[in-house]
């Protein structure tokens, strides 16, 4: 399984995402530190959730990282997250 395909996994069964986007952008990294041959070592995450409601977006973060801490601890280097409630990303589109 791929580390975009564990995230999502994990992701998935954590937050019940309405909307779920991860992108690989390890290729943008290539040469700097935490950059891995083959990628999957920087990801950019974009998630929408009614789980998030009521949630700072730092308790937003703090919940996706305890959830990836496994993927962070071994094979991820950077991961951007943008982290949403369906209300919030209905007023963005």
């Amino acid at each position: 399984m791929s580390v975009a395909d564990a995230i999502r996994a994990k992701l998935t069964t954590a937050f019940a995402p309405q909307r779920l986007d991860i992108y690989d952008d390890s290729d943008r990294h290539h040469g700097h530190a935490g950059a891995r041959d083959g990628g999957e070592s920087h990801f950019r995450v974009m998630i929408v959730a009614t789980a998030f409601e009521g949630l700072s977006r730092v308790d937003r973060h703090r919940r996706i990282n305890e959830t990836l801490a496994e993927e962070l601890r071994a094979q991820v280097h950077a991961l951007a997250l943008t982290t949403l409630t369906p209300d919030e990303a209905a007023r963005r589109m």
